[in-house]
């Protein structure tokens, strides 16, 4: 394959993946929301129910926004995420074995025309263990395996804008959760991913170096059913090699995201989420971000 070919898909290469909460866009591979990482006691259950919109028009290389140089237009993701998790204790400690079905539309728009996808996504199962957790004083640490299983919809000759990705991830996670008054909280998680390798890349194969990063929720709430929270994330490597040619593409890019959630009934949470890009280093820059979350407990 040409090496001019080979950078046009360097140039979207970043588009792939569904993350959790999901950004087609480079972002952690499984975005945490605040409360997270405060378990619940064993024997619950959660159906959780996500939607989620985004939009990115300028696309950055090396800290340079080469949208035009690109012929890159304009990136939309409409993204559901359905998720079971399930809570249980063995040997003292507390786990949330879960599964997570990504589904929903992506579409790139370039000077050459529309591209897009949309269908089921790679489904996600793994879970978290808690090795330690005081109900007192409301601090636990967990630390989370999931694996991302490529058994979703994909079309190799669409190269990056498709719901699966055609490789195997594995995503690891540290979660820290510590009261810092009797009203606000702070949640700090650690991410760290693997990728397996796609054999058939828009007629490339993909490899992907690590990717590692951290994500921050700081909350304050108002009463026992209500609270607001202020997040931040930042990822960092996931450089990517088609056909053996390194893309020059790691990440460096953060963004915010502010949250309110609202217990409407007191197993029924409702959470609503606004966010946009802060810096990008390589990749789509997100103009908006909007995501809904509804949480049940069984």
């Amino acid at each position: 394959m040409c090496k001019k070919r080979l950078s046009v898909l360097a140039a979207t290469a970043l588009v792939t993946g569904v993350s959790l909460v999901p950004s087609i866009a480079p972002a952690a591979q499984v975005a945490t929301d605040p409360g997270d990482y405060s378990p619940l006691p064993a024997g619950f259950d959660l159906g959780i129910l996500y939607i989620q919109h985004t939009t990115h028009q300028d696309f950055y290389s090396s800290g340079k926004e080469i949208s035009d140089l690109a012929g890159i237009k304009e990136l939309k993701t409409d993204i559901g995420l359905l998720r079971w998790v399930h809570y249980i204790e063995a040997g003292g400690y507390v786990l949330d074995p879960q599964i997570i079905i990504p589904f929903g539309k992506v579409s790139l728009e370039t000077t050459g025309g529309t591209t897009s996808s949309s269908g089921v996504g790679d489904p996600i199962v793994g879970g978290t263990i808690w090795v330690y957790n005081n109900a007192e004083t409301k601090r636990a640490f967990g630390l989370t395996a999931l694996a991302s299983l490529p058994l979703g919809d994909y079309d190799g000759a669409k190269g990056p804008v498709n719901l699966g990705e055609n490789r195997w991830k594995m995503i690891t996670q540290a979660g820290y959760v510590t009261p810092l008054s009797e009203t606000i909280s702070l949640d700090l998680i650690a991410e760290y991913t693997f990728f397996g390798e796609n054999d058939d890349f828009g007629g490339a194969r993909k490899e992907q170096q690590d990717q590692y990063g951290i994500q921050a929720h700081l909350s304050r709430g108002f009463g026992p059913a209500t609270k607001a929270t202020l997040s931040y994330y930042h990822d960092f490597g996931g450089e990517t090699n088609l056909n053996g040619v390194d893309q020059d593409d790691e990440l460096n890019n953060s963004s915010w995201n502010a949250t309110v959630s609202h217990f409407v009934e007191p197993d029924l949470q409702v959470m609503v989420e606004y966010g946009r890009s802060l810096e990008v280093e390589n990749g789509f820059f997100e103009e908006d971000r909007l995501n809904l979350r509804f949480v049940k407990v069984f």
